[in-house]
């Protein structure tokens, strides 16, 4: 009897009862495995995603910046030529009330003024002559203020040095007197 006990010790059933708690450890291994890289796979994905906005993101910006730099190229330029545009317009200014017969100095400078709007224009330059106009602090500088009853107060009386704008960006604001 011994050897049927020990026989029955080595059935299939005994084996079963055996291996089972090592299969549920091994299932509950993998199950936490499996766990473990569905976890890491989300944070890849996010981090994935996070990059990719990221470079979209960066690829915009750098698509911004190239066009403003396009855009914005000749500002240091005008701003060189600006006094120049300013001295001739003072000088038809102040020898508008002479006579000027055909070929005179006069015409001559009028005529370079006007090719100097025409250039500036080109390039989306756009002058600020706010005369008579309402005050802004976002286009003019205000050097003084100025009692005048015949004018709404905060409006522009006097224009001392014209304004200029590139592309619709402020490169040099209008010198003003204002009325109070």
């Amino acid at each position: 009897m011994t050897s049927k006990t020990h026989h029955t010790q080595d059935s299939p059933e005994s084996t079963l009862d055996e291996s089972t708690p090592t299969e549920t450890l091994s299932n509950i291994e993998l199950q936490n495995q499996l766990a473990a890289a569905k976890e890491k796979a989300d944070e890849n994905w996010d981090r994935y995603l996070r990059l990719q906005a990221e470079m979209t993101n960066m690829q915009r910006r750098l698509e911004r910046d190239l066009s403003n730099a396009h855009k914005y190229a000749l500002e240091k330029f005008v701003l060189e030529l600006l006094p120049i545009v300013d001295t001739l317009e003072r000088a038809v200014t102040t020898h508008s009330n002479e006579e000027s017969g055909a070929g005179s100095l006069l015409d001559g400078v009028s005529l370079t003024l006007k090719m100097f709007y025409a250039a500036l224009e080109k390039f989306g330059v756009q002058q600020v002559d706010p005369l008579n106009q309402p005050f802004n602090p976002e286009l003019h500088q205000a050097v003084s203020t100025q009692v005048d009853c015949d004018v709404k107060p905060n409006t522009v009386t006097a224009v001392l040095q014209k304004g200029y704008l590139l592309n619709s960006r402020l490169v040099r604001p209008a010198l003003v007197v204002v009325s109070k």
